[in-house]
């Protein structure tokens, strides 16, 4: 069988042009044509080689600048490559950026046939199609409205919903885990590994190097356009953990314990780690950090910047006694889930002082359990971590259920008539 994907050699170049060159032709005819020449020319990837077989999961690594999302784009046919080449074997299901291919005046339903016909289904398919592409996106209320009306939650998880129906042989994906709550979340995963199993090449984009351990059969580490490994995930995952580790531990200053306001001690190097440019002074769990299962759940951080910050990153991660992720995010995707309450003065694309921001969880569908709620603020190309506080925050989630697993999603058992009556003439016929 055919490799699905075969990338070899591939170099993209692009240029940098001077910060005030003229956007009008008044403009260049009156600086007499300066500065519409490029200032230089870089290379966003170079030397970019590897293959992804059927059914096989390529995650690829790396800070924001690396070359990721110029890599998925090259894949996905969108723009060509300077140098070495790609080439694709089947139907490309592409999520390059979930909703962005979505017209804004258009109702969901339209925005499906659309989307449907663009990624090489007929008419026909799409329309027997369409009802289970609803359901998967949890849109049935909303689905006859203008896309426009939709959060940017609602756009991803219909964005998503289409792209697995389509039965693509290769699967693109740009951090598909920040897509809905934990359960819709789940259902993503089941879909992927379906997809998987039915022979699907998959590339994904992460953040998070345990995403990619748990997820992937391959890893890609890139920095500045190339390859720094290439391999088995735990391998690779684990030495970029090492890098991002390194450059944190070299910016953790030496200070004396401090105490949060629940009492306990944070230690730097041992349960806080950072720069310190940023601080977490205050992080509460809302109502409280006893919860049911199922019930929301409010994790309210406040911050000080002693100087101006560009881009901040804020991640949210909540892990078992175990340190299995349950559920991971960050402002770098900000979705229906999140919401930032900032000063007046402040947005996320600068921080300076005191300030505060909440990410609300409309509901939490863990087990029963004891977690920890690790909050992080890192810099803007996630490079290091002005300030991590892992292990501090305890959460204890109550479920009177009693099931196995972490998810705790709503659900319900269904038996036809159908079956019944048949089972009852099985049985009768028997005797």
């Amino acid at each position: 069988m055919p490799e699905a994907i075969i990338v070899k050699r591939l170099g993209k170049r692009f240029n940098r042009y001077h910060a005030e060159r003229p956007v009008t032709i008044m403009e260049a005819a009156l600086s007499g044509l300066r500065r519409m020449k490029p200032l230089e020319c870089f290379w966003a990837l170079r030397d970019v080689s590897f293959t992804v077989s059927p059914g096989q999961m390529l995650g690829i690594i790396g800070k924001n600048g690396a070359g990721k999302s110029t890599l998925l784009q090259l894949i996905g046919g969108v723009g060509r490559p300077d140098e070495g080449r790609v080439k694709v074997n089947g139907r490309i299901g592409a999520l390059l950026d979930l909703g962005a291919g979505f017209h804004a005046d258009l109702t969901g339903r339209e925005n499906v046939g659309v989307s449907g016909v663009v990624a090489g289904l007929t008419r026909r398919e799409v329309a027997r199609r369409f009802d289970a592409i609803v359901e998967f996106a949890e849109l049935e209320q909303f689905i006859d409205n203008p896309v426009r009306t939709y959060s940017t939650g609602m756009q991803m998880r219909l964005a998503f919903a289409v792209a697995v129906h389509t039965d693509p042989n290769v699967l693109l994906v740009d951090e598909f885990l920040s897509v809905g709550d934990l359960s819709f979340q789940a259902k993503c995963l089941e879909r992927i590994a379906q997809l998987k199993t039915s022979g699907c090449a998959i590339v994904l984009i992460s953040h998070s190097a345990q995403q990619i351990q748990e997820l992937c059969d391959q890893a890609l580490w890139l920095r500045q356009g190339q390859i720094v490994a290439y391999g088995e995930p735990d391998v690779v995952a684990g030495q970029y953990k090492v890098e991002m580790r390194s450059q944190t531990q070299q910016r953790t200053p030496v200070r004396p314990p401090k105490l949060t306001s629940a009492g306990t001690e944070l230690r730097l190097h041992e349960n806080r780690f950072g720069s310190l440019d940023v601080e977490i002074t205050d992080v509460r769990l809302l109502p409280a950090s006893e919860i049911e299962s199922g019930e929301a759940l409010t994790v309210e951080i406040e911050y000080l910047a002693t100087q101006l910050i560009m881009a901040p990153i804020f991640s949210v991660t909540i892990s078992d006694e175990e340190g299995q992720i349950c559920f991971d995010t960050s402002t770098a995707t900000l979705g229906r889930t999140s919401e930032v309450s900032l000063p007046l003065t402040t947005s996320l694309q600068q921080i300076q002082g005191k300030g505060q921001i909440k990410l609300h969880c409309d509901r939490l569908d863990l087990n029963g359990g004891r977690y920890y709620v690790d909050i992080g603020i890192y810099e803007q190309n996630w490079a290091y971590a002005y300030d991590y506080h892992w292990h501090v925050y305890p959460l204890l989630v109550r479920s009177k259920m009693g099931a196995k697993g972490v998810l705790a999603p709503p659900y319900r058992w269904e038996m036809g008539s159908v079956q019944l009556s048949s089972l009852k003439r099985s049985q009768t016929h028997q005797l």
